[in-house]
């Protein structure tokens, strides 16, 4: 197949700029418009960057409008039945899924990185009792530039390799001691011997008093909760540890930027607001009267959990997590009013003609935050369980960045709307 030809026309003048495709291995090709300021003297605008490349990745592919998730090539379904989440976090980071050895190998080595710094447990002293965990997480991740300086060789591809295992080990002892912090209970070490989400679980939940045994189900669900969020293309927060990477900072400070920006209730603080609607509905009784609101446009009632910007016939992930989410509160015999709430939103979602029209489908914050409650995850913990899952991504794409030769600091223009240029009049003539 022939690669298509574009060209940009100043329609007054007639004078064309070439505009070189840049085709990838699935979807639409980039216009690859570099050379049209220097060229034209005209920028392109595309607020939110909704049509705009940033950058080339062999990492994650998504269609929107066929509903589908690949990670390196592989779909987001099959990973998440055959695979753990250490297995798809090798994968994402090294392009190929481990055999038995390197699995074991990047297992141990991941468990071997869970433990933090002594020092660091007095940071979340620091902070207020009734923090939140993402404004713990954002400070305790930043801090881990002032720990470990060997990455600062960002060249060095051994540096980066390590500074990806670390980052992956740490954040769940890290988030899980924001967590103790917030209910006011004692810190629990990370232990070697369980799995990375049973290790997660047992930091949260166990208290030195008394011995904890994790629930297995409980594990397999954060397994699969994990995979689905461990990368998402060129979302806000992975574009933010991109755009800061490329200054060169630490790579922890990325991490950092990375998860100020998806604590937002637009991007990873969704399945928050989930849980904060159910809370506002309050029973099962009133959901078809919410249900109306939300057809009302001027009633300024929204439905929190349904439909994406990205996919617009279904999320591949909801439809794994809606399996899943039923498995567990079955399996866990969950008797939960909210729950039951939530069940009555989606049926009605998923059989009424408005919703089905405009394509507003449970998505996967909508099941996320289910099982999270079901989990006995507090709500304020929703969005700390996301940046875990997705620093796998983080971290990825980091990498990816550092390695391409043709890396640039990020820089985006504007279309300046201010006051055109103007003298300082004197003080008494103001």
């Amino acid at each position: 197949m022939s690669t298509p030809s574009f060209s940009l026309v100043n329609n007054a003048t007639g004078e064309k700029t070439d505009l070189p495709a840049v085709g990838g291995t699935l979807g639409p090709v980039g216009l690859d418009v570099g050379k049209v300021y220097g060229q034209m003297d005209v920028f392109t605008y595309d607020p939110g960057f909704s049509s705009t490349c940033s950058t080339k990745s062999a990492i994650t592919y998504i269609d929107g409008d066929a509903g589908v998730l690949l990670y390196r090539g592989y779909p987001v379904a099959q990973l998440a039945e055959q695979c753990s989440f250490i297995e798809v976090a090798y994968l994402i980071l090294n392009g190929e899924l481990p055999d038995k050895n390197q699995l074991e190998d990047f297992d141990q080595t991941i468990r071997r990185h869970t433990m933090i710094n002594e020092s660091l447990k007095g940071f979340f002293g620091g902070f207020r009792y009734d923090a939140h965990p993402m404004a713990m997480l954002t400070g305790v991740v930043g801090s881990l530039s002032a720990f470990y300086h060997d990455t600062t060789n960002n060249k060095d591809p051994e540096h980066r390799k390590i500074f990806a295992h670390r980052m992956i080990a740490k954040i769940p002892t890290i988030a899980a001691a924001a967590y103790k912090r917030y209910v006011g209970l004692p810190f629990m070490y990370p232990q070697n011997h369980l799995d990375y989400c049973s290790n997660l679980l047992h930091m949260m939940f166990a208290v030195p008093a008394e011995p904890y045994e994790v629930n297995p189900i409980a594990a397999r669900a954060l397994d699969v909760l994990f995979i689905l969020h461990a990368d998402h293309e060129q979302n806000a927060s992975t574009s933010t540890v991109r755009m800061a990477g490329s200054t060169g900072t630490n790579p922890y400070a990325a991490i950092a930027a990375g998860i100020a920006a998806l604590w937002g209730p637009a991007h990873g603080g969704a399945n928050e607001a989930v849980l904060k609607m159910l809370d506002e509905i309050g029973d099962v009784k009133k959901v078809p009267d919410f249900m109306s609101k939300v057809k009302d446009k001027n009633s300024g009632v929204r439905l929190m959990g349904f439909g994406h910007r990205v996919y617009k016939n279904f999320d591949p992930r909801a439809t794994i997590i809606r399996d899943e989410c039923h498995k567990v509160l079955k399996a866990l015999n969950i008797n939960d009013p909210k729950l039951e709430l939530a069940m009555k939103l989606e049926e009605i979602a998923l059989s009424d003609d408005y919703f089905k029209e405009r394509k507003l489908y449970p998505n996967v914050d909508f099941y996320s935050g289910i099982i999270y409650k079901a989990l006995g995850i507090p709500v304020n913990m929703f969005t700390p369980m996301f940046a875990i899952a997705r620093t796998v991504g983080w971290a990825a794409h980091w990498i990816e960045m550092i390695a391409d030769p043709t890396m640039r600091i990020a820089r985006p223009r504007q279309v300046y709307t201010g006051a055109a240029e103007r003298n300082v009049p004197a003080l008494d003539k103001r």
